[in-house]
């Protein structure tokens, strides 16, 4: 066969005007073969790639779309030319200098065609596993890149080899003896590769989640999870790269069971000035039937507090601290359940409840503890945002204070009324007269706190 083909690349080169004699007819005859070989992988090119594009289309599964795809079928055709160059080249070389020469160069190059062939193969794997639902954003990148960097190793150990004329074997021992070496140059891509596993076996992380690590100012969604690095692109558009080991190792929160769950929380508290808390009377009682969201409850809590105070034989207009009475916190706490429920767009099948937090030097806490009907971000900030607007309007309705630390402004104001009554004429009958209706005005209303309530 080498025969035949040498007196072909003869005859061709006298017609082309070389002489066989010549140093250089091998040289010339090289690059014919080179140039044959081009034309082998133009033609290879333009049927194989064509014809399989033709086949694929008219099959009803899509993943031998990707598998038989052009950039699959074109890296397909090179290492055949490269093949078929290697394989007539021993033909056409007469030194055996050239030849060795030669020989080698095109076994680096059918290497590396070879290769990759085979990482255009991992990335269709790759892309075929990520179009199922059951693998749709999941962090399978670094994986893909774990592949394709051994793919790499291997394609550079058999280069160095080629060039070395020594077996793979032998660099391969030398490589276990200086593990500790390639193991701390490789830190970040071996531990990066062991959390890929982690964080998709265990469904810890998936691209789009919204994760929060405030340790590392991450607060955002995920964009890219590759073999090193977890892209995340923050609220403020900023992007945030983590390695993955830190994910498994450290902390973080991950939104998607909110997002997925069709509720997101809103735990907000008021604090009430526990001065203002006070038994019911039945004038406040009557005024607070008028309120639709109140009126069955007023009137059922009114009807247990009268079979309460009856059954133990408490007379009317006793002593309150003798007997049970509704107090305007417990009306306004029943109010503001009521209102959530029927005013607000909450998630009816979620926690929803409205309850005191321990008191402190600020006052009472009356948190409101719920979950809205919507998780987008706008929309929540709105509703939430009108239910505390309402909240804080309403308090005075049920007689009931804010507490808040003064500002420059309220102790500017008592100021200038502090000058003010300096400079008043003095009044000895008029002096006791304030005094008392200022003790009167912040009294306290003393044992009235303890008392029983609904």
């Amino acid at each position: 066969m080498e025969q035949l083909v040498k007196q072909w690349v003869d005859a061709l080169l006298v017609r082309l005007g070389f002489e066989p004699e010549a140093g250089a007819e091998q040289w010339a005859a090289f690059l014919l073969m080179v140039l044959l070989a081009l034309l082998f992988y133009l033609l290879c090119r333009l049927l194989l790639v064509r014809g399989m594009r033709h086949i694929v289309s008219r099959t009803r599964v899509k993943w031998d779309d990707v598998l038989f795809g052009d950039n699959v079928m074109d890296r397909l055709c090179q290492l055949s030319a490269v093949i078929l160059l290697y394989s007539v080249t021993p033909a056409v070389l007469i030194g055996p200098e050239a030849e060795r020469l030669t020989m080698r160069l095109l076994e680096i190059v059918m290497v590396v065609a070879f290769f990759r062939l085979v990482n255009a193969l991992i990335c269709a794997a790759f892309q075929i596993v990520s179009n199922r639902p059951a693998w749709q954003n999941k962090p399978i990148k670094g994986l893909q890149q774990t592949g394709q960097g051994i793919v790499m190793m291997i394609c550079a150990i058999l280069i160095v080899s080629i060039l070395l004329d020594k077996s793979p074997a032998f660099l391969l021992t030398g490589l276990g003896a200086s593990a500790a070496v390639i193991m701390l140059i490789f830190r970040d891509s071996i531990l990066g590769f062991v959390s890929g596993i982690q964080l998709s076996a265990n469904d810890m992380l998936q691209v789009g989640d919204w994760i929060t690590m405030s340790k590392y100012g991450a607060d955002g969604t995920v964009e890219e999870v590759s073999l090193t690095t977890v892209k995340i692109r923050n609220w403020d558009n900023t992007i945030v790269t983590l390695p993955p080991y830190l994910l498994v190792s450290d902390s973080f929160q991950n939104w998607r069971g909110m997002q997925q769950s069709g509720g997101r929380r809103v735990m907000r508290s008021v604090n009430i000035d526990m001065t203002s808390v006070c038994f019911c009377t039945p004038d406040m009682l009557a005024r607070y039937r008028e309120i639709d969201l109140l009126r069955d409850y007023i009137d059922s809590t009114q009807q247990r507090v009268d079979e309460y105070n009856a059954a133990h034989g408490i007379a009317p207009g006793s002593w309150k601290i003798n007997s049970l009475h509704q107090t305007n916190l417990g009306v306004f706490r029943a109010y503001l359940e009521r209102y959530l429920r029927a005013e607000v767009p909450v998630n009816q099948d979620m926690t929803l409840m409205v309850r005191q937090m321990q008191p402190t030097e600020t006052g009472l806490p009356m948190q409101l503890y719920f979950f809205t009907n919507t998780v987008e971000w706008g929309a929540y900030e709105r509703i939430q945002s009108d239910v505390f607007d309402h909240v804080l309007a309403v308090i005075p309705e049920f007689g009931l204070r804010v507490f808040q630390n003064p500002a420059g402004s309220d102790l500017g104001r008592l100021g200038g009324s502090s000058s003010s009554a300096s400079s008043a004429p003095a009044d000895g009958d008029a002096a006791p007269q304030a005094a008392g209706a200022s003790s009167s005005d912040s009294g306290w209303p003393g044992a009235s706190d303890s008392a029983p309530h609904d």
